[in-house]
């Protein structure tokens, strides 16, 4: 065969083989920074994004990545829209009845952040009593305090914000919150706070994971494979490292382990 035939033969082959290449269409809110947003460009960017793609790349397809209200998602997943979601869905009981889930890819955990002048090393009921704890009025961490720091002085807010606001100029002690709101609270030129204690879950909690139709069980472990590759292979704390100076993947202690019941 002529040289010229073999290169074209070769060719043919090559351009069949990217023609053939596997597509999975990955949905996400974009509306979730750092995790997942559209920048000025309009381009998908966030740690949610890097992660997709880093999967994609390990699976050796390609991402076609697409946004959707975050109210309709899973529906927009189970009539066929995208393939996977991937958009920082915690996983739940009720979820789980409807879609199928990845290994959680990381966790939102709750931690204490504490006036620096306060020389605290630990958050505890006892460590804590008698001191003003705040939070946002309603929210998770509200119940938290009202359960299980019934000795400390406890102040709601209708706005975390306010909270903030009042740690900046002393009037809380504390303030508890999801540490993802924390650091990006401290990491705005807050010089006034920091972590102390250790980090929390609510009990039952499992983490943030890809959401999948139920039948795509195949695809799923697929995926649950790149994931445990690019988190063995230091790619997953690589790219968490652009985003977070904290692990965000270790399982830390439910909140009834760690106050006690």
């Amino acid at each position: 065969m002529k040289k010229s035939t073999v290169m074209a033969a070769a060719a043919l082959a090559l351009g069949a083989g990217l023609a053939q290449a596997e597509t999975i269409r990955v949905g996400t809110e974009g509306a979730y920074a750092p995790f997942n947003s559209v920048s000025e460009s309009g381009e998908l960017v966030g740690f949610d994004i890097d992660i997709g793609n880093a999967i994609c790349a390990e699976m050796q397809v390609t991402c076609e990545w697409s946004t959707h209200e975050w109210g309709g998602i899973i529906p927009a997943l189970n009539s066929g829209k995208f393939d996977v979601l991937l958009a920082s869905m915690a996983i739940t009981p009720e979820r789980m009845e409807k879609v199928a889930f990845s290994d959680p890819y990381y966790f939102n955990t709750m931690r204490f952040a504490a006036l620096k002048d306060l020389g605290l090393e630990d958050a505890t009921p006892e460590t804590l009593e008698g001191m003003v704890l705040g939070t946002q009025a309603g929210g998770v961490a509200s119940k938290v305090l009202n359960q299980y720091f019934p000795d400390s002085e406890i102040k709601l807010y209708p706005k975390l914000g306010e909270a903030f606001l009042d740690m900046e100029s002393g009037r809380l002690d504390l303030v508890l919150e999801s540490k993802f709101a924390l650091a990006d609270w401290m990491n705005d030129g807050v010089d006034c706070c920091e972590f102390v204690g250790q980090d929390f879950l609510l009990d039952g909690t499992i983490g943030a994971g890809m959401a999948f139709r139920k039948e795509d069980a195949d695809l799923r472990d697929r995926v649950n494979e790149a994931l445990a590759t690019i988190i063995e292979n230091g790619t997953y704390d690589e790219i968490r490292q652009k985003y977070f100076e904290f692990d965000i993947r270790g399982k830390p202690i439910a909140v009834s382990e760690l106050f006690g019941d």
